[in-house]
């Protein structure tokens, strides 16, 4: 139901138990760290990718781009440029953080726009939440963009993805087909309050 819909063109559906698909969308979705081998196909990840760049974005700048590597030899390539930054006993520590996902995105953002991030943010959370919907695992990562742009080998990464002048990566997240299910942790709902 929710798959077969182009994103920002329908209003939601009601699920087949007569509740809102797009709710229980949100509320299914989990971080998945452990993926089967097989990768998501290029048509299934472009939906992903449209789902996110109709995301709300500040002045509809836009102040993102994303470089998506679904060949592994480019993915071992990225790893081999980052283990070289750091010493040989964190260099599989470094390179494991990308969590063995088929397929990551790597999402930079515009460095002359102060809400920019938040835009990635926004981008990031509609493009888990589309794969979600087709049966697509993710996990948002932090990590890689720390080393990464911490390293000796952030210019070549950098060069390899081709981000435009004046943007720095942000967020990764990696997709998949899970090969896990795991429950959902507890949330702090004293993180909300209504004011009078």
């Amino acid at each position: 139901m929710v798959a077969t819909m182009s994103c920002g063109q329908s209003a939601p559906e009601a699920a087949a138990d007569g509740g809102n698909a797009v709710i229980e969308n949100i509320m299914s979705r989990r971080s998945i760290r452990k993926y089967k081998p097989e990768t998501v196909s290029r048509e299934v990840m472009t939906q992903i990718l449209e789902c996110g760049i109709n995301a709300p974005n500040g002045q509809n700048k836009q102040s993102w781009e994303v470089r998506v590597v679904d060949n592994p030899a480019t993915m071992d390539e990225i790893k081999q440029m980052m283990a070289a930054s750091f010493p040989e006993e964190e260099a599989k520590r470094v390179t494991s953080c990308f969590r063995g996902a088929p397929v990551m995105a790597f999402i930079a953002r515009d460095l002359s726009y102060d809400f920019s991030a938040y835009d990635c943010g926004l981008l990031a959370g509609n493009m888990m939440l589309s794969a979600n919907s087709l049966g697509v695992g993710s996990v948002c990562l932090g990590s890689p963009v720390r080393f990464i742009n911490d390293s000796e080998a952030c210019k070549a990464i950098y060069e390899k993805l081709g981000f435009s002048p004046g943007y720095k990566l942000a967020l990764c997240v990696g997709f998949g087909y899970a090969d896990e299910t795991p429950d959902a942790k507890p949330r702090d709902r004293s993180k909300y309050k209504f004011i009078d």
